[in-house]
């Protein structure tokens, strides 16, 4: 029997083993350093391998302006945030994301737009309404956040000048979350990515698994 290997297949196989190469290089103390290096990086991999399997649509303009408009409104809220405390509370950025704009990394609005992109499209198959679609993919956002703050000072990515995280910063998380979402609808982006929901979850077990062995 022929087994037939399509881009889409062997893009899901490789995702997998890319991110349990990362676990294993953040795990061991030799290598820790380096990886942590290679953060903004592995977002903008991510980020083109998106690009590569997104769908094509009548209007791809009205796509690239929302994708845009998301990744320098993320940056702006970041910016704001980091320089006021107003937005998340009060924190800081580390030096492993790359180049600083008033002290945010360019590469944090990619995070946005790769999170809401990701979460949009995993929902996006469902036959529920768009209201849920959009609470629910904000929902995962969320949860994903609550799991990455456990380990990013860690890892070099930000700290809070606290010892927990305030409560705001869900709450912001959350509500930003929902906005962003909601434009996607609007615009009327198609976000049905064959590999959104296998990078998601690769993301998300892979911050899951660091912060239960570095935190």
């Amino acid at each position: 029997m022929e087994l037939k290997l399509t881009k889409e297949k062997v893009t899901g196989i490789l995702i997998p083993v890319f991110y349990t190469v990362g676990i294993t290089g953040f795990l061991m103390p030799f290598s820790f350093p380096v990886f942590t290096q290679l953060i903004p990086l592995v977002l903008v991999f991510s980020f083109i391998l998106l690009a590569v399997f997104h769908p094509r649509q009548e209007s791809n303009s009205t796509a690239v302006f929302v994708f845009t408009g998301i990744f320098f409104s993320g940056l702006l809220i970041e910016i704001i945030g980091v320089n006021t405390g107003i937005v998340f509370g009060e924190y800081r950025y580390g030096e492993n994301l790359g180049f600083k704009l008033f002290n945010t990394p360019l590469i944090i609005g990619l995070n946005w737009l790769i999170l809401v992109y990701t979460t949009s499209s995993i929902f996006e198959r469902l036959s529920i309404p768009s209201t849920y679609k959009i609470l629910m993919a904000s929902g995962c956002m969320l949860i994903y956040d609550i799991v990455l703050e456990q380990v990013a000072p860690t890892l070099g990515m930000w700290s809070w000048e606290g010892i927990k995280v305030p409560l705001k910063n869900y709450i912001a998380w959350f509500v930003i979350a929902v906005i962003f979402q909601l434009i996607f609808k609007v615009a009327g982006v198609k976000t049905e990515n064959t590999i959104s929901m296998n990078l998601f979850i690769c993301q998300f077990l892979f911050f899951l698994i660091l912060s239960v062995y570095l935190h």
